[in-house]
């Protein structure tokens, strides 16, 4: 491809999502935020950028005490150095964080204090710290609230006044079959296990079932569901009609 042919743009965002490489261009865009989860879009002219590039490119001084991490798809944190090299088209990095801070931030989880370098923590560094049993998840302790279900990709702010108390519990999930209100233990449900709910015993094999369902967690969110098939639920609300049929 010639200079001509080089696109004026390439969103690292838009590649991610649809499978593909960075294309040869003039800018890469990119999101960084400074500091919280604010993300501003950036873009750098080389796909290997330094460090310190990335956050020349959203107007910050390397010499102020900036350090960077990357969010890697797995929702892991990877320190970016700023004088070395940092292939955008190998890491599958979109989002950077710039810290400026030496402070430590409190948190429990399972009522052990931890105390965490960043002002930011992702549901996937939580997970691999607590590592929960079967069918258990993350939860974050709402005072007079409903706990909320943290997920994998999740990023939580750190710098609310009060420490943020974390907990392991069982995962269970209100979802609605054939207009009745059912709780499953799972995030990832079954057309078969479904059909039990819908339809609980054994069939005659000339009984076919179809299934439809909407407000899936999983995408798309809503469509038909097939034998073999599953879909992720929400925490509540996600919606299945299961109909019977008897073929002569």
């Amino acid at each position: 491809m010639n200079t001509e042919e080089l696109l004026d743009c390439d969103d690292l965002g838009d590649a991610l999502r649809e499978g593909r490489a960075l294309r040869p261009a003039r800018g890469y865009r990119f999101l960084l935020a400074q500091g919280d989860l604010n993300f501003q879009s950036r873009v750098v002219s080389d796909p290997v950028p330094l460090g310190r590039q990335l956050l020349e490119a959203a107007a910050l001084n390397p010499r102020d005490g900036y350090s960077l991490v990357a969010i890697l798809p797995s929702g892991d944190f990877e320190d970016v150095r700023l004088n070395e090299p940092f292939d955008l088209r190998e890491r599958g990095a979109e989002r950077f964080i710039a810290f400026q801070t030496d402070r430590d931030f409190k948190l429990t989880l399972n009522d052990n204090e931890l105390r965490w370098g960043k002002p930011v923590i992702s549901g996937t560094i939580l997970y691999n710290l607590v590592k929960p049993g079967e069918g258990e998840g993350v939860f974050f302790e709402v005072p007079g609230g409903e706990d909320r279900l943290v997920e994998y990709g999740d990023l939580i702010d750190l710098t609310q006044p009060g420490i943020e108390r974390f907990i392991t519990a069982r995962l269970t999930f209100e979802i609605i079959v054939n207009s009745r209100p059912r709780t499953v233990n799972a995030r990832t449900v079954t057309f078969e296990q479904i059909v039990q709910l819908a339809f609980p015993g054994q069939h005659q094999p000339n009984v076919v079932f179809s299934m439809t369902y909407r407000h899936a967690a999983s995408t798309p969110h809503a469509g038909e569901l097939g034998a073999g098939g599953s879909v992720d639920v929400k925490k509540k609300g996600t919606v299945f009609n299961v109909t019977r049929t008897v073929q002569s």
